[in-house]
């Protein structure tokens, strides 16, 4: 209520909220672009995971955001790669994206840097003679194979090995240990035997590797061809209700998972 004697027209002076006009509303979503156009080509990338050879780390169907900056070149200490996520070296158990000439990009775990002794004994990975702790690795049911159980092998026993790699792998191997050259990085999946990877096809150089998952933005319920049990979603189609059929639909627990 107005004071005695209180005008009414003193109300019209209050601030009033004002709607931001077109050019400002275009202005603000052109900003907003920019900005998504600049983190999805210099700093973000989206990747989808369609094999089951980082499971249970990764699963087939999960989406990810990975760190392009993380692994590149550093620049210098002025540039906006230092600040807006700073360089740094591959490290062992960084999981790492890296070109390959089939398919273009693939996946897979640092277990082996520049002037490591890499040796698998009956599946248990050993780096410079000490076994390494894998609580992210599993070994899902698969036939005997003693190449990929104890490497590197003495004899040329899987069809799966590249010759080139196997012809090379020869040079570098001392005292039954594979010895990783300067430049050079031994890679493996988590989900061991159902992952080809440096077992078979060899090193990755270091100006291969181009990215480092950073989080896991959405996640599809696929099956897997590694599966023992029924698909996890066998359900779909089967129930009405909308909540059974969102579940059944994408992994929301795994929405937003950091990986490591």
């Amino acid at each position: 209520m107005t004071a005695p004697g209180q005008p009414m027209a003193a109300l019209e002076a209050l601030p009033a909220h004002r709607l931001p006009t077109v050019a400002e509303a275009l202005a603000s979503l052109l900003s907003t672009v920019v900005v998504a156009l600049f983190l999805l080509t210099f700093v973000l990338q989206p990747f989808l995971i369609p094999s089951e050879s980082m499971e249970r780390t990764l699963l087939v169907g999960d989406f990810l955001l990975v760190n392009k900056q993380v692994f590149a070149p550093a620049g210098s200490a002025g540039s906006p790669d230092r600040w807006i996520l700073p360089y740094r070296e591959v490290r062992r158990g960084d999981i790492i994206v890296f070109h390959h000439p089939s398919p273009p990009y693939l996946i897979k775990r640092v277990l082996g840097v520049p002037g490591d002794r890499i040796r698998m004994e009956d599946t248990r990975v050993l780096v410079n003679g000490v076994t390494v702790a894998e609580p992210y690795a599993v070994y899902e049911p698969a036939p005997p194979n003693p190449f990929r159980d104890n490497f590197p092998a003495r004899i040329y026993t899987d069809p799966n090995v590249d010759p080139g790699w196997w012809e090379q792998l020869q040079s570098l191997t001392h005292n039954g240990e594979l010895v990783v050259p300067q430049g050079e990085y031994f890679v493996l999946g988590d989900n061991r035997n159902h992952s080809k990877d440096s077992r078979y096809w060899g090193l990755v150089p270091r100006d291969a590797i181009v990215a480092r998952p950073l989080v896991i933005y959405f996640s599809l319920r696929r099956p897997s061809t590694t599966d023992t049990g029924p698909a996890a979603d066998d359900r779909l189609g089967h129930g009405g209700e909308v909540a059974g059929r969102l579940n059944s639909f994408a992994r929301w627990h795994r929405i937003f998972q950091v990986v490591h």
